[in-house]
């Protein structure tokens, strides 16, 4: 159950990188002037040449009782390897462009509102998963959604029709590039199954279903992992499994197959499998074996109080 947190320090890192954070010269003064409104007393690490990881440990290393991130999904997975199992909590200022956990965990994407979530909001452990010692909090994924995903990166902070073109085209050509995968997957110890999909997905935690839930988890802390393969992938099955996401009948379209486990296995004879966790592209190589880890990450989250305000 959640209890009250106490005011607390707090070291905070912000990614000017991240996908509301760019152009915006003045970012971290924001940060820092809201949080300060909020009754926060925070630490800002700085930049430097080192980069975010380093800054990240720079932060843990100061011993606050909580490190607050502001990025998007991918800094906030940086973090969480760095904090998982440890007593000092996790807390999120919504900077990215989808910002999946934040919504996950109900933390308002309006910088004063998050601000104020944190100065009151309450402590929730939540699971963790990792492939191969890479961590992640959302999602893990494989084949032509991850070669996508590396596109897009390409092309973030990039201004105008340009960008937006180029990536139409990718993705309307990954439809004859990309083959299926050829895969083998086993859950737990169980029998090894043999498969080809071109997208291949493992999520901390299963996708809820309802009207309007698009890629939403009520749950972050059941210690299970859901994999998730594809039928016959394309763009057609795009637009059919958002309408049935929206819908809140995608589980029974057959566009997917779903399975539960704790421990996932996925082999292939490739030398690497490129691998997009939580945004963040990878080249792993085979045999990929996921992992949950229950309850190993502390996380501040709005309290019920705050979230019933913000609620629409």
């Amino acid at each position: 159950m959640p209890h009250a947190a106490p005011a607390m320090r707090i070291a905070v890192v912000i990614n000017a990188s991240s996908g509301t954070a760019l152009g915006r010269d003045t970012i971290e003064a924001e940060v820092t002037r809201h949080l300060k409104d909020a009754g926060l007393e925070a630490v800002l690490v700085p930049d430097h040449a080192e980069g975010l990881l380093a800054r990240l440990d720079e932060a843990v290393a100061m011993g606050a009782q909580a490190v607050v991130v502001g990025g998007g999904d991918g800094s906030i997975m940086a973090a969480a390897e760095r904090l998982m199992g440890k007593d000092t909590a996790l807390g999120i200022l919504p900077l990215g462009t989808m910002n999946m956990l934040a919504k996950d965990l109900g933390i308002p994407l309006e910088l004063a509102a998050a601000a104020e979530a944190l100065a009151h909001g309450t402590i929730r452990t939540i699971d963790v998963a990792e492939v191969n010692g890479h961590v992640f909090l959302c999602s893990s994924v494989l084949g032509t959604p991850s070669w996508l995903g590396r596109h897009r990166e390409r092309g973030r902070g990039k201004a105008g029709w340009r960008p937006r073109l180029i990536f139409a085209l990718a993705a309307l050509r990954s439809e004859w590039r990309h083959r299926p995968m050829r895969l083998s997957v086993a859950l737990e110890q169980g029998r090894t199954v043999r498969l080809w999909t071109r997208a291949l997905a493992v999520a901390n935690n299963r996708y809820d279903e309802g009207f309007g839930m698009m890629m939403t988890r009520q749950r972050l802390d059941a210690g299970e992992l859901a994999l998730y393969v594809a039928r016959r992938y394309g763009a057609w099955w795009w637009v059919k499994m958002m309408a049935g996401m929206f819908l809140g009948t995608w589980r029974g379209s057959r566009l997917v197959q779903e399975r539960t486990a704790k421990v996932v296995t996925i082999g292939s004879a490739r030398t690497a499998l490129r691998v997009m966790n939580d945004g963040e592209a990878l080249l792993i190589p085979p045999p990929l074996v996921y992992r949950i880890h229950p309850g190993a990450l502390r996380v501040i989250v709005p309290s019920p109080e705050t979230a019933a305000e913000t609620a629409p």
